[in-house]
């Protein structure tokens, strides 16, 4: 008798069991879509945490940029409330008339390398007085963002983004949605070490408040992981406040204070009690070819990311997958965001929030309204500019520990794809790992490169040409998706067995209007109706679910 002690074998596995997980055009577990808003308090203290997510990049952008300029801290208060101002009228409309997705059209890192080139331009060189040295620059940066926004206002309403997603597979989003996260790593960890006292606990309670409080606790555990955000914010932000009234940092370094001390961002007193950004308030903008060129390389650089993040928008809305035609309106919207970008003077362009679409997913409500309640925040808190300068003065490290969680949402939407592609191809297999690594290791060498010459590897006389090859290939989303679908597309076969491992045949059903199988298999109108008030008439020929599924 074979064994010897202890009890029987184990049974063997049921057939269910064996069987793979099913594959989820939707997720299941969002509390909240696109449609269905959360009841008006929770909705409006949602709106209120999207605000504040949205405020780190609104801040670090023109904290890092106008003392380049000349300005100082009230340069520097206007300039975040018009970057505020402009990201509520953007995101309304991105909510209303773009995509009509829950995402928030923000501040973008994209833009700054070129934003620094247009700084270190000869003819700014000459102005010896502060305050009109950054209104020149500022007027610079105006019109070169003017120019560049024509770029995705005539590639998304002429429809001409919406031909290039077509050749979107599952396979080669993976690699640009992974990376859209994934590759913004340098915001985070890095940027919370800085003050590592006030970042660790942040993000210790962040994870202790969204993952295992909610397993502990079982009545109204949905409090904990929705607002998870406010409680461990509220209470480090305290802890930072004591620890500089307390006299901790009274000894340390200069980079240290502005790090860890709640007081020394300079917003608040700077900041005017009313004030309602107006267009051009910097003067006329200037025009400069070269820097118009460049922008517009930046420009094309954040629609790729956008349209990454998009796609993880979606995702976590619980919408079904974006059809083209949807995308590039999306995109036409960002264009004109960035056209009021540019008018507003906010000395930087626009795209897709990044920190915000993680949250989506942390919080699991997807819901619009919640959306355009936190766009009605930011420009409320634009113009009544003390009380916006105060959220404003959060320590740079308790916002980066947000974005280590964020990110991590973004890029495992990305992931999350792979579900509908076969992963026993060495076909897939390849495209997968090559582009990603690429899209690791090419932005690495040009961001290694650039941190130790001070320019980066192509460096010719005209800095503009420079910028419109460095700055593309310094990001991560971009050369990761560029390369991925470069790649499926030239390398498959036009069979059906290749278009199944690509994921193509999970997508197509819902890229047009006609092919959807809600649409044939039920037959009713009254859903086609209800889609076409959700996303408006364009929706004839592509249609998208927002419904909880």
């Amino acid at each position: 008798m074979a064994g010897g002690g202890g009890g029987g074998a184990a049974p063997p596995p049921k057939q269910e069991e064996l069987q793979p997980h099913p594959v989820r055009d939707q997720l299941s577990s969002i509390a909240y879509c696109i449609t269905s808003p959360p009841p008006w308090p929770e909705a409006i203290l949602l709106g209120f945490q999207h605000y504040l997510v949205m405020l780190g990049t609104t801040v670090l952008i023109p904290a890092s940029l106008v003392p380049q300029m000349g300005g100082g801290n009230e340069e520097k208060a206007k300039m975040i409330q018009t970057l505020l101002f402009v990201a509520g009228v953007n995101t309304l409309f991105q909510t209303l008339f773009g995509t009509r997705l829950p995402a928030v059209i923000g501040g973008s890192y994209t833009y700054v390398p070129t934003t620094i080139s247009i700084i270190l331009a000869g003819r700014y060189s000459d102005i010896v007085n502060p305050q009109e040295k950054f209104e020149n620059i500022m007027r610079g940066i105006q019109g070169a963002l003017i120019v560049a926004s024509t770029l995705q206002i005539v590639v998304g309403f002429s429809g001409l983004w919406r031909n290039v997603a077509r050749f979107l597979s599952p396979l080669s989003a993976v690699p640009l949605v992974a990376l859209s996260g994934f590759g913004l790593y340098e915001f985070g960890f890095p940027v919370l070490t800085k003050c590592l006292e006030i970042g660790l606990p942040q993000i210790i309670l962040l994870l202790i408040f969204s993952q295992y409080i909610p397993h502990i606790v079982h009545g109204g555990r949905h409090v904990f992981y929705r607002f998870a955000v406010i409680f461990s914010v509220v209470i480090v932000w305290i802890y930072a406040h004591l620890l500089t009234v307390g006299g901790a940092y009274k000894n340390t370094g200069p980079k240290t204070q502005i790090s860890c001390r709640t007081d020394r961002a300079g917003i608040i007193g700077a900041a005017p009690w009313i004030r309602v950004p107006y267009p051009f308030q910097w003067g006329a903008p200037s025009f400069d070819a070269g820097e118009a060129f460049a922008m517009m390389a930046a420009s094309f650089v954040a629609l790729v990311e956008s349209t990454g993040t998009f796609i993880a928008v979606s995702r976590y809305a619980s919408a079904t997958p974006l059809p083209p035609s949807i995308l590039s309106r999306g995109i036409g919207w960002q264009g004109v965001g960035i056209l009021f970008s540019g008018i507003f003077g906010t000395g930087n362009g626009s795209s897709v929030s990044g920190e915000n679409a993680g949250l989506l997913a942390l919080t699991r409500v997807g819901s619009r309204r919640v959306v355009q309640i936190s766009a009605g925040f930011m420009i409320f808190f634009s113009i009544l500019g003390k009380f916006g300068a105060v959220f404003a003065s959060i320590p740079p490290p308790i916002i980066a520990a947000l974005y280590c969680l964020f990110f991590a949402y973004v890029g495992s939407a990305g992931l999350s794809l792979l579900q509908f592609c076969n992963l026993n191809s060495f076909r897939i297999k390849f495209i997968l790992g090559f582009s990603v690594f690429m899209g690791l290791s090419i932005p690495q060498y040009f961001n290694e490169y650039t941190a130790v010459n001070g320019y980066g590897p192509v460096h010719t006389g005209a800095r503009w040409f420079n910028d419109m090859i460095n700055v593309p290939f310094s990001s991560e989303a971009f050369v990761a998706g560029l390369l991925a679908m470069l790649l499926d597309v030239t390398l498959h076969r036009k069979d059906n067995t290749t278009r199944k491992d690509r994921g193509m045949h999970w997508w197509d059903r819902f890229r047009s209007f006609k092919t959807d199988t809600r649409i044939l298999l039920l037959g009713v109108l009254t859903e086609a109706r209800e889609v076409e008030v959700i996303f408006g008439p364009e929706e004839n020929q592509a249609i998208i679910d927002s419904s909880c599924p």
